[in-house]
C-alpha cells in the first residue's frame, strides 16, 4: 500500500453562513493521478486553495505531504507544485528567467537550479527557446514549460488546475504523457479538468456537487456504478440530476 500524501477528514470551509466545503473526507496516495471534478461553484477551487496552503479550513483535519494545513501552510507551499491555466509563468520574462525565478522561490540552490534548467531544456527540447520571452511562445509550449517548472523542485504533490484549457488535442495528449511520467517518478498529480475524456486517464476521480464529494472511485467502477459508458455521462447524472 502506497503512503497517503493528502489526508482530508471532516473538512468544512465557511464564508459567513455559506458552506463552500461540507464535511469532505478523502485520501490521495503517492504517485497517484487523482482527478477532481465538479461543476462551477461546486467547491473545487476552495478545496484546492486549502490543500495548497493558500486558505485555512474552518474545521476538520487536512494533512498535505505530512504538514498540517492549519499550522504549517508555508511548509506545504515548499513541498508542492502548482500550475493553473490562467497564470503560471511571467510573460515578460524569458524561458530561462522563469525557470531561475521559480527555482529561487522554491528555495533551490543556484547550482541545483542551473543543473535542473539544463535537464528541463534538454527534456523538452527547448534550448532554441531559452532566451525567448514567454509571451512569444505558442500556448502549448507555454503549458508544457509551466508544468515542468511546477515540478522543478521534485515536490511530493503537484496541483494542476485545468492545465490543458485551450490547447489542441495533440498537445493535450502530449501533456498527459508528461503527467504519466511525473506520476511514475512518485509525484502525486492532483488535477482538475472540464474535459471528461481526461478524467478517464486518472487512477481515481472524485466528483463534487454543492460543496460535497458525491462520488469517489476509479473511472471504471464509477461507470459500472452508474451503468453508463463514459465519465461524462456519470458527471451529467451527478451534477445535473433529472427531477421526476
Amino acid at each position: 500500500m502506497k503512503d497517503s500524501v493528502i489526508s482530508v477528514k471532516n473538512l468544512v470551509k465557511k464564508f459567513g453562513s455559506f458552506i463552500a466545503n461540507d464535511n469532505l473526507n478523502f485520501e490521495v496516495f503517492e504517485g497517484e493521478i487523482f482527478g477532481f471534478l465538479g461543476a462551477n461553484g461546486a467547491g473545487k477551487t476552495t478545496t484546492i486553495r486549502i490543500l495548497s496552503g493558500l486558505s485555512e479550513p474552518t474545521s476538520g483535519e487536512v494533512i498535505i505531504a505530512g504538514f498540517d494545513a492549519k499550522k504549517q501552510a508555508e511548509k506545504i507551499k515548499r513541498n508542492i507544485g502548482y500550475m493553473c491555466q490562467k497564470f503560471s509563468l511571467y510573460e515578460d520574462l524569458t524561458v530561462k528567467e522563469n525557470i531561475t525565478l521559480y527555482g529561487g522561490i522554491y528555495g533551490m540552490s543556484r547550482e541545483l537550479i542551473r543543473a535542473r534548467t539544463n535537464e528541463l531544456l534538454d527534456r523538452l527540447r527547448f534550448h532554441e527557446y531559452e532566451n525567448r520571452i514567454i509571451a512569444d511562445l505558442p500556448l502549448g509550449l507555454r503549458q508544457k514549460l509551466a508544468f515542468s517548472v511546477a515540478i522543478l523542485h521534485d515536490p511530493k504533490i503537484v496541483f494542476l488546475d485545468e492545465p490543458t484549457g485551450g490547447v489542441d488535442p495533440i498537445t493535450r495528449r502530449q501533456f498527459w504523457e508528461m503527467i504519466y511520467e511525473t506520476a511514475a517518478r512518485g509525484i502525486t498529480v492532483f488535477v482538475t479538468t472540464h474535459y471528461m475524456d481526461e478524467a478517464e486517464y486518472c487512477d481515481r476521480i472524485s466528483i463534487m456537487s454543492e460543496g460535497k464529494i458525491v462520488a469517489l472511485d476509479t473511472p471504471e467502477n464509477l461507470k459500472k456504478q452508474y451503468d453508463v459508458d463514459s465519465i461524462e455521462k456519470v458527471f451529467i447524472k451527478i451534477a445535473r440530476p433529472v427531477n421526476n
